[in-house]
């Protein structure tokens, strides 16, 4: 039976903002990192790919724990297990920064992700237990703008704090912030339960971890090593071992009287089309990110705190408008609002598209980064309250878990597919671009393209900074190195576009299942 808190006035918004704080810690982390990277690999003098497990650490972790995490929530109480997640999230935050190896460092990572996992999901589902009505779209707005704040605020607080200080600073402020946000929710943060009924599905939980796992590690290894193939045993093992996973766990779920999933909320036509629109805005908008951080700072040249500071232009609208989108999701039809909002980062995408150019200035896609933060303030609110809506409130627990999985799924997802698509029209760009150049020796082009292309898209401008002290012993080396800046610049161009097209496909493609699929409830579930 589904436990309601009884909190009212001002304790129901004090225990929110706990949520909030948790929940802008934990999302924060994720992007932080990326801008730290270079400085963590010269600190412990280990290669990009080692280095890059600090960020797949936490992905993994997260995406594993999730659903388990949202059960136990329902199971032991949302307040507890929350409690017992945010301070695991805290005390890897305090172990990440005293970290003396890129091992140690990884392995505490993968603690936060634990951490991080139970934050997102459990806050989400306090907050549909907390709130009602036009208030739990209120609720859902704030906190679905601390998401796209979070988000985009990363690369800057991170820019920050390594100016600042140094890259161990990006964990240590989550220390207090952690201690704060402990103790709202021990004084503002009521307890709630899901269905407790029936026995512990212990299999059902193993089964789902091993599944999740092989999905996420499966895309990560494609990610990490994307000169292999899809049949790569390493790639596809995985990847066939988590379908394989999947098919046992709903064979097995079907015969249990206490599943870990109640697998009724997949006949909810409603939900389903929440959680297709939850995967197209993780693998369409978030996972994009990654790459706009790529082509802004290594081929515009803005500096972390450049970007972070450019990137604004996209945190400041979720901010702002996000409340404002969970107040009229009581008003008006969520499926519009989700598919509009998609439709509108699709444009942005557009805009941002017929902007890239060699000599492309930041006004000339600022408005694309607008409608970024207008369409995500926009989505998140309402597709939070449709997939609560969608449910029974004994199953909104899991329900968060399985659309936070699907988001996280979507990241990996996207992240992965837009690496294929960028290295796909990249690779024969620069093969092509560099044997243009006339005045680069014919016995070089060879070696420079196959570095080029061994580096990948993202390390291209490194890989011609590298080359510097080989055009210093011509006469012309100045213009040879300006000439190769502009054809390693100019193929990246190329498949940055090729990216977006992807990402406006993706959008458009939740906008189009959120428009058709997702309905206004009926009738006050029960």
């Amino acid at each position: 039976m589904e436990t309601r808190t009884n909190a009212g006035g001002t304790r129901r918004w004090l225990s929110l903002a706990t949520l909030c704080v948790a929940v802008f810690m934990s999302l924060l982390d994720v992007t932080i990192v990326n801008v730290a990277l270079p400085t963590i690999q010269k600190s412990f003098n280990e290669s990009f790919s080692d280095v890059q497990w600090i960020i797949n650490a936490y992905t993994l972790a997260y995406a594993v724990v999730l659903l388990v995490a949202s059960k136990l929530g329902d199971i032991f109480g949302r307040k507890r297990i929350f409690f017992i997640e945010l301070t695991i999230f805290t005390l890897g935050s305090l172990a990440s920064a005293l970290s003396t190896t890129g091992l140690q460092l990884n392995l505490f990572r993968t603690i936060q992700g634990i951490g991080g996992a139970g934050i997102m999901g459990l806050s989400m589902t306090i907050v549909a237990s907390t709130f009602v009505g036009r208030d739990r779209g209120l609720a859902f707005g704030i906190w679905s703008s601390v998401i796209g704040v979070a988000t985009a605020m990363g690369p800057l607080l991170g820019g920050y704090l390594i100016q600042l200080f140094n890259w161990r600073a990006i964990f240590m402020i989550n220390v207090p912030i952690g201690i704060i946000a402990l103790l709202g929710a021990i004084y503002f943060v009521d307890e709630s339960y899901g269905n407790r009924q029936g026995s512990i599905d212990w299999i059902g939980m193993l089964i789902s971890i091993a599944m999740v796992f092989s999905l996420v590690f499966g895309l990560v290894q494609k990610e990490t090593h994307s000169a292999w193939h899809w049949s790569n045993l390493h790639v596809a093992g995985y990847l066939i071992a988590g379908i394989v996973l999947l098919i046992g766990f709903i064979l097995l779920e079907h015969r249990l009287k206490s599943p870990m999933i109640d697998l009724a909320i997949f006949k909810s036509i409603s939900f389903d089309g929440t959680i297709i629109a939850a995967f197209c805005l993780g693998a369409g908008l978030y996972a994009f990110f990654t790459y706009l951080t790529i082509w802004m700072q290594d081929y515009l040249g803005y500096s972390a705190m450049q970007t972070g500071v450019r990137q604004l232009a996209i945190s400041i609208f979720s901010m702002i408008l996000g409340p404002i989108a969970g107040m009229l999701s009581g008003r008006w039809q969520k499926r519009w609002m989700i598919s509009g909002g998609l439709l509108l980062i699709g444009c942005g995408f557009l805009i941002i598209y017929h902007a890239v150019s060699l000599n492309v200035m930041y006004i000339d896609f600022v408005a694309g980064f607008a409608l970024l933060g207008i369409g995500n303030a926009i989505v998140n609110p309402p597709l939070s309250s449709a997939a609560m809506d969608s449910v029974k409130m004994s199953q909104v627990g899991m329900a968060s878990g399985v659309m936070n999985v699907f988001r996280q799924l979507g990241i990996s997802f996207g992240v992965v597919i837009y690496g294929l698509r960028l290295s796909h029209i990249y690779d024969p760009a620069v093969t092509t671009n560099i044997k243009a150049i006339s005045q680069l020796p014919q016995q070089a082009v060879a070696g420079i393209t196959k570095g080029l292309h061994q580096a990948g898209p993202m390390a291209g401008h490194s890989v011609v900074e590298g080359a510097k002290k080989f055009t210093e012993h011509y006469a012309n080396g100045p213009e040879v190195l300006r000439q190769m800046n502009k054809a390693v610049f100019s193929a990246f161009n190329q498949g940055y576009k090729g990216v977006l097209v992807t990402a406006i496909t993706l959008v458009v493609v939740g906008a189009v299942a959120a428009g058709f699929m997702i309905k206004e409830p009926q009738h006050e579930k029960k």
